[in-house]
């Protein structure tokens, strides 16, 4: 988690609470697939968006700027990375990560310690490469798509992986509203402008990693002189968008051995 912790201890970190405010869309998938887990470990917990409020949630984060900036309120956080969760063996009767996983420097490890802490299940939220392209990495900035290609396995190796290692897979897409309070990479797939806006870039770790000022300035054109709106016609009539995020629920202890 090296460079997870070098992202949000530097630039993402700063803003990242203000535009990544928990959307209650994606907050009630992910409290649906915890099903009637008690106890919740929160791997790569950030500030603490989408912990449960009503389920006793232990956070674990590396970044110790991200730990500062939880809320007074939030679950108790202890600095760890998914590689070696600081708990014990079925401690907890869920484990979940929220779009951390494609930081953490061992996927399959770290898929292994959730099974290991975990009595019940697994819960993740991520996105998957081969989902239909988004217009704004499709276009504008293409070296994004290409980097998460690398560092996202395809729907399908990712139900391999968590078969082998934790237990039955259920996956299902997590459309992102038009008016997403959660400033994820693609959620403003409606509101293109908001990507001109270097307080909103500042709190998707994407861009912290390109150079962006040739893809910006294409947006920005494209919108000034309609080519935007020309190109994605289709998109103004719809309220909610799959742009590849998956919700996961994997169950603890089924797995074929």
């Amino acid at each position: 988690m090296v460079e997870r912790m070098a992202l949000y201890d530097g630039i993402i970190g700063r803003n990242y609470a203000e535009f990544r405010r928990p959307d209650h869309r994606i907050a009630s998938a992910i409290d649906a697939a915890l099903g009637d887990a008690i106890s919740v470990v929160n791997i790569g917990a950030g500030t603490g968006s989408y912990e449960p409020l009503s389920r006793t949630v232990l956070a674990v984060e590396p970044s110790e700027v991200m730990i500062r900036r939880r809320p007074t309120d939030a679950a108790p956080c202890l600095q760890g990375s998914a590689e070696a969760l600081p708990l014990k063996t079925a401690s907890v009767d869920a484990a979940m990560a929220v779009l951390s996983a494609h930081h953490w420097t061992d996927l399959a490890r770290g898929l292994g310690e959730m099974a290991r802490v975990a009595r019940k299940r697994a819960v993740l939220l991520t996105w998957v490469p081969d989902a239909a392209p988004f217009w704004l990495t499709e276009d504008y900035f293409p070296e994004i798509a290409a980097h998460d290609r690398k560092i996202f396995p395809s729907s399908a190796a990712l139900v391999t992986m968590l078969e082998r290692t934790i237990g039955p897979v259920h996956m299902a897409p997590v459309p992102i509203p038009k008016d997403c309070t959660d400033g994820l990479l693609c959620a403003y797939w409606r509101r293109p402008e908001s990507y001109l806006s270097a307080e909103v870039r500042s709190a998707m770790s994407s861009f912290a990693r390109i150079d962006a000022e040739a893809g910006l300035a294409r947006l920005r054109a494209d919108l000034s002189n309609g080519h935007w709106s020309e190109r994605n016609r289709h998109l103004l009539a719809l309220d909610t968008l799959d742009v590849g995020y998956r919700i996961v629920r994997c169950e603890i202890g089924t797995k074929d051995n």
